[in-house]
């Protein structure tokens, strides 16, 4: 699986990350369908540069040619000038195995909680987190997420 083998890398080479999108909200107990796995990492150059290393290992590729370097040295440029929000990776040999950093929020703005998938111990986003992520998106997906997660949070405080 995926997930399993990319969290694996991630922990292997010390790589501090929350998964948040589709996954996240499936995991908090939302019903969703999701293909590709995004995370958040600390927005610091050697989490970058960790996490490039481990996502080669894995024979992931960036879809655009730029380094971990590139990306963290002119984040805010890419991200003003070209909106970009995720830094992505495919592997092609398997167009199924697609991961997004997000590179417009940072990890040690979340409270990751832990979440056991087939065995493994994975760091998913709080509630709270993703909430205001996917609200700050504004996107029709993330729209019906923050419902469905308002919904769990609400069910959970009852």
């Amino acid at each position: 699986m995926f997930l399993l083998a990319l969290t694996n890398a991630l922990d292997k080479h010390r790589v501090k990350y929350a998964l948040v999108g589709g996954y996240a909200v499936a995991l908090h107990g939302a019903v969703r369908g999701t293909v590709d796995v995004d995370i958040v990492i600390q927005l610091k150059q050697s989490a970058f540069n960790k996490a490039e290393q481990a996502l080669m290992e894995l024979g992931l590729q960036p879809r655009l040619p730029v380094s971990a370097d590139d990306v963290f040295l002119f984040r805010e440029e890419y991200i003003k000038n070209k909106n970009l929000i995720a830094w992505s990776f495919s592997n092609p040999d398997n167009p199924t195995e697609i991961l997004d950093i997000i590179i417009t929020e940072d990890l040690n703005d979340m409270e990751p909680v832990i979440k056991n998938v087939m065995g493994k111990n994975i760091r998913v986003a709080d509630i709270a987190s993703l909430i205001a992520m996917k609200t700050r998106s504004g996107r029709p997906q993330d729209i019906e997420d923050v419902k469905a997660l308002q919904k769990i949070l609400s069910e959970e405080m009852e």
